[in-house]
């Protein structure tokens, strides 16, 4: 690891006016894109011109900021998106640095092409997500074991206690287990493996503050959980199926309203 501040590789100096013309051309084709999201573009081609492998420590924000022409704030959204694709991680008291776990592996798998504000491709993750994890639950009916089913069921009634208690964090650890484990009680490691890809681009959006709250999707979200649940452990696959595809299409509904609300007010 090298922990020496990498102030020698220079960042490229027209990212303002790089950003607002990615910017503009973006709404030019009808698409949205935020200036964090372009400076997080920026952040990723200094890494690869710098030639920093994992473990390397980059620039503070605020170097970041001075470099970009930018705001720290806008360095800070960019870095939070980062580190929700797996590409830096951030160390309390010691910096910025370059990830070295399996998220690197997995922005390389998607090439970057995840646009967490994008209608079209959240879109897109949700239909993916549909298939996988109904696929994933409908096997989960006639493969899960009775530790299994206690293992959803436990991150059911954690989804439950979260949402009752205003627990924003136990609701979203809950979910992610419940989702997770659903997943390997279809003892398909394939499908264990596209259910965990597709979540971890979709907490960008979560990233960006969306979904960070409790409201009436949290509710409908817990009911959804345990229908699903009770379908698996009453080994109903069609249900179980049908469950799990009403489930993500209404969450799609509230990622959809949400990012509109966010572009339009």
């Amino acid at each position: 690891m090298n922990d020496t501040p990498a102030t020698q590789a220079a960042l490229p100096t027209q990212a303002p006016l790089v950003a607002a013309a990615a910017v503009n051309g973006a709404e030019a084709r009808g698409e949205y894109r935020p200036g964090y999201e372009v400076v997080a573009e920026r952040i990723l081609e200094f890494i690869a011109e710098a030639r920093l492998v994992a473990g390397d420590r980059l620039p503070t924000e605020n170097d970041l900021a001075q470099r970009l022409n930018t705001s720290r704030a806008v360095v800070r959204e960019a870095v939070k998106i980062l580190s929700a694709l797996g590409r830096v991680r951030a160390h309390k008291g010691r910096g910025l640095f370059v990830a070295d776990d399996e998220g690197m592996l997995l922005t390389s798998r998607w090439g970057g092409f995840f646009r967490p504000v994008d209608l079209d491709h959240v879109l897109m993750l949700f239909e993916f997500r549909r298939v996988q994890e109904m696929a994933a639950s409908s096997l989960a009916a006639t493969r899960a074991t009775p530790a299994e089913l206690r293992t959803i069921e436990v991150a059911m009634q954690q989804c439950r206690h979260g949402f009752a208690h205003g627990q924003v964090e136990v609701f979203n650890q809950g979910d992610e287990e419940f989702h997770m484990a659903v997943a390997a009680a279809s003892h398909n490691t394939f499908l264990v493996s596209a259910v965990r890809d597709a979540r971890r681009l979709q907490r960008q959006s979560s990233a960006i503050g969306i979904h960070d709250t409790l409201g009436e999707g949290t509710e409908s979200a817990v009911e959804e959980h345990e229908a699903i649940y009770r379908a698996i452990r009453d080994g109903r696959p069609d249900e179980a199926a049908e469950a799990t595809a009403a489930h993500l299409d209404r969450t799609l509904e509230d990622y959809r309203r949400e990012i509109q609300r966010r572009l339009f007010g």
